[in-house]
């Protein structure tokens, strides 16, 4: 909003008003001492100085009384420029704070909008994160009873698995039977039945083998005994002819 205008009144003319009373009071003086001629000549010479004197106070009393006038007029029109300069600067603070006003009430809506924005994303993250740890809870639960019913199937197994060994004449008669009438059990005893049988058998060959390798160890180191037996009475027979042999020579020398 644009400041106010204010006219004012020039001094130049509170002067010339001041100048016109000046002279009509003068003019004044002059008609009552024209008066005073004319009624009395002595008068007017015994009150000449006195009259003379009145007048150039009187005079100098209107000069400074003009003056203060012209005086107050300036500072009346220093007043009512200042007071125009305020209004105007109220003016204008009065806009700046209504526009302020006005950026204050948009930007708290704003606000208030994108916080609203804000709490509804929230509420999703946290309604989706609330349904993702439901899942994660039901998915746990569920890994739960499948490795219980594992484990439970896992001990039944390996119960189920303890024997299993098989006669010969069992074997015969699970194999005549279909698959589908042998139970897991009875299937894993007939495999392991194939599997181990020939091992047995080499088991019990190598077994025999073992027994006569061992006899015969034994046979070689008593042997081998009565070898070193007889070398060492030969070796101690040779020593002893020897001796006997240096002491002949040495006699016959």
């Amino acid at each position: 909003m644009p400041p106010k205008k204010y006219r004012l009144k020039p001094a130049s003319a509170n002067a010339s008003s001041s100048l016109d009373m000046e002279s009509e009071d003068i003019s004044l003086e002059t008609t009552v001492r024209t008066t005073d001629d004319v009624s009395s000549s002595d008068e007017q010479r015994g009150g000449s100085e006195k009259v003379t004197r009145q007048f150039i106070e009187r005079k100098e009393l209107l000069h400074t009384i003009q003056l203060l006038k012209i005086d107050l007029s300036q500072k009346n029109l220093l007043l009512d420029n200042m007071k125009a300069d305020y209004m105007s600067k109220v003016e204008e603070l009065e806009e700046r704070l209504n526009d302020a006003l006005h950026l204050k009430q948009v930007l708290a809506l704003r606000l208030d909008s994108q916080l609203k924005v804000a709490q509804e994303d929230n509420r999703k993250q946290q309604s989706l994160h609330k349904r993702e740890m439901e899942a994660v809870l039901a998915r746990q639960q569920q890994l739960e009873e499948m490795n219980h019913r594992l484990c439970q199937s896992a001990g039944e197994v390996r119960t189920s698995f303890r024997d299993l060994d098989l006669s010969q004449d069992k074997y015969q008669e699970l194999r005549n039977l279909p698959d589908d009438k042998i139970s897991v059990q009875e299937y894993v005893a007939m495999r392991f039945y194939e599997a181990v049988t020939p091992l047995r058998s080499q088991v019990a060959q190598l077994s025999v083998k073992t027994d006569s390798l061992t006899e015969e160890l034994d046979t070689n180191r008593t042997q081998m005994r009565g070898l070193m037996d007889s070398y060492e009475e030969e070796r101690r027979i040779r020593t002893d002819l020897e001796l006997r042999c240096q002491r002949l020579t040495l006699e016959l020398a």
